[in-house]
């Protein structure tokens, strides 16, 4: 054994190789990517990006059902959007192992919502393994691919960014099992979910359900520690080390298998303490649980934990009535650092357009959702994957009438136009919708670290390769407007999102254009991909109009006079902040 400081991702991509995992697949999203881009490294294991989760997860069963082991990723909102074969799949159950990984997001730290992906494996009644840190994570991956075909089902590793995120040590075997590919049977009556195939497969799955509950009294992840008896405390997952950091003296029951729970284990342990809580964050899914059992769960002494967010030791401390020890006071007199796109962002002058004509945006998941914040303060409304479109064509049916006055625009990012919108814009062409539609076209997946996609045309193999995505044959690339175009689509254009006459001449006339459905296909590299650097601009003879910094380029701002200035630092010489000048006064100079 040997010792490594890794993440839970990382962890987890090596319990798996080690296990012998043969093909990855995913859909990227914090706090979920790192584990495939870890496991794409190692050999003898094939690993892809998928357009979305549900493609991810179809994918894996293809490979489970065709004989080998096989981890599919996804953050928490890529769990509904894999809903529908996770469901089916519970029934007809697994090949080779198929683990499904789902990362969590308490607090929102990335994400547009919060929420408990263990709900999904008790709705689907399928195994959830709970790992409290790295070392777990790393153990529990392997553990997850022998319970998943000890049981016939696919088995949900579940974590939380605290997890997924947080380094620490773990032993670790650095030896790979190998295994020979299943032989391949058909069996139709296991595998095609046609009514009368469900209605026997259900059967099964109810049998299963009972084997596992029997599983889950005497699985060694489940196991009680008694302290002092006053106290007792349900718990899995990060927060077990935060219990056991603000509460030491407290007896535990750290359930490693989050679904399904023990009963008999949860009453013997209820016996034995003389107050039950369970500390758990942004839901009350054990609690709801445990009661639902006849076991008494008791509110903390001194106040309840929070509803939402991540639960912290502090947090833990204060509503058990513990002193919390002496910090050094926060630092005082810093300045707020919100959210912003990055200079050169090829985002920024389409959002100051859309700000500039007063249209009616939907927006979608991605850097764009800056669009929203202040400077721009440009988009209404933000809900899901692909969203974007769909809702425009709503917005655009209850507007009727009143579109002269503020146009509807979609506004959608290429990685997730491929996800989620072609679909959405299919909807739209298919009911005869009008409006204007904006797909921005940056070359990669920004937000969640410039992986690839089917837009750019870079595999998670190339990605590992540090291929360009500006490098990738175009025939190898998804072409946007040849797509909308066969769609039906007459209006379609493509423009580079980094020339401000072209942005605003097309907003403007495909804006007034109230009797069609308008595509601009707004195209230009995310400056994590394309890191030159140009001659940064002069500002002379400034009439302080303040026009440039409005465009929120954070190598523009202002000094003591009001006057503004370039930080050189930051600056990439994208030149937005010379064509927003209305004046003239800042030039590209060489």
């Amino acid at each position: 054994m040997a010792k490594q400081l890794l993440s839970g991702n990382e962890a987890i991509a090596q319990g798996a190789w080690e296990a012998g995992v043969a093909v990855g697949c995913a859909y990227p999203g914090t706090p979920s990517t790192e584990t495939l881009e870890n496991l794409v490294t190692k050999p003898d294991v094939y690993c892809e990006w998928a357009p979305n989760e549900k493609v991810a997860l179809e994918v894996g069963l293809g490979a489970s059902i065709g004989g080998v082991r096989t981890l599919v990723t996804m953050k928490h909102v890529g769990v509904n959007v894999a809903a529908d074969p996770l469901m089916s799949s519970a029934n007809t159950g697994v090949g080779a192992g198929l683990v499904l990984l789902a990362a969590d997001d308490p607090s929102c730290y990335s994400s547009q919502n919060e929420q408990d992906s263990r709900h999904y494996a008790a709705f689907a009644r399928i195994p959830c393994l709970d790992p409290a840190d790295s070392q777990e994570a790393y153990e529990y991956a392997q553990r997850a691919f022998e319970v998943s075909e000890q049981f016939d089902s696919v088995v949900m590793l579940h974590e939380t960014m605290r997890i997924a995120h947080t380094r620490t040590m773990v032993e670790v075997a650095g030896e790979r099992t190998a295994r020979e590919p299943l032989a391949y049977e058909s069996r139709p009556q296991k595998f095609v979910m046609m009514p009368a195939n469900a209605v026997r497969r259900t059967l099964v799955t109810n049998e299963r359900e009972d084997k596992l509950v029997e599983w889950a009294e005497t699985c060694d992840l489940n196991r009680i520690e008694m302290r002092d008896r006053s106290v007792g405390v349900v718990v899995a997952g990060a927060l077990y080390a935060h219990v056991r950091e603000a509460l030491p003296n407290a007896s535990v029951l750290k359930l490693g298998v989050s679904w399904p729970l023990p009963p008999a284990k949860l009453a013997e342990f209820a016996s034995q303490v003389d107050k039950l809580y369970v500390v758990e964050e942004a839901c009350t899914y054990f609690a709801t649980r445990v009661r639902a059992l006849g076991i008494e769960v008791a509110e903390p002494p001194a106040g309840a934990l929070p509803r939402s967010g991540e639960i912290t030791s502090a947090h833990i401390r204060a509503a058990f009535g513990v002193d919390e020890p002496e910090h050094l006071a926060p630092a005082e007199g810093l300045p707020p650092r919100p959210p912003a796109f990055c200079a050169g962002c090829p985002h920024r002058l389409v959002f100051c357009e859309l700000r500039r004509i007063k249209a009616i945006v939907m927006g979608d998941i991605g850097c764009y959702t800056l669009g929203a914040v202040a400077p721009y303060s440009a988009t209404d409304a933000v809900i899901d994957m692909g969203a974007s479109l769909s809702m425009a064509h709503g917005m655009e049916l209850a507007q009727a009438g009143e579109r002269a006055k503020r146009p509807v625009v979609g506004v959608i990012g290429d990685s997730t136009f491929a996800h989620s919108g072609i679909t959405s814009l299919l909807g739209t062409v298919y009911n005869g919708g009008t409006g204007t539609l904006c797909i921005l076209d940056n070359r990669t997946t920004a937000m969640t670290g410039t992986q690839g996609n089917p837009v750019n045309g870079v595999t998670l193999t190339e990605q590992s390769q540090r291929v360009n995505p500006l490098d990738v044959p175009a025939g190898k690339q998804l072409d946007l407007v040849a797509l909308c175009r066969a769609m039906g689509i007459e209006d379609v254009r493509l423009v580079d999102a980094q020339d401000l006459k072209a942005v605003r001449t097309a907003l403007r006339e495909a804006t007034r254009a109230t009797d069609r459905l308008s595509v601009i296909v707004f195209k230009s590299p995310c400056r994590l991909v394309d890191r030159s650097r140009k001659p940064m601009p002069v500002i002379r003879d400034c009439r302080r109009c303040g026009t440039c910094i409005r465009i929120g380029c954070p190598a523009l701002g202002k000094d003591e006079t009001g006057h503004p200035v370039i930080d050189p630092t930051q600056c990439i010489g994208c030149g937005q902040c010379v064509q927003s000048c209305p004046f003239g006064c800042i030039v590209e100079e060489g």
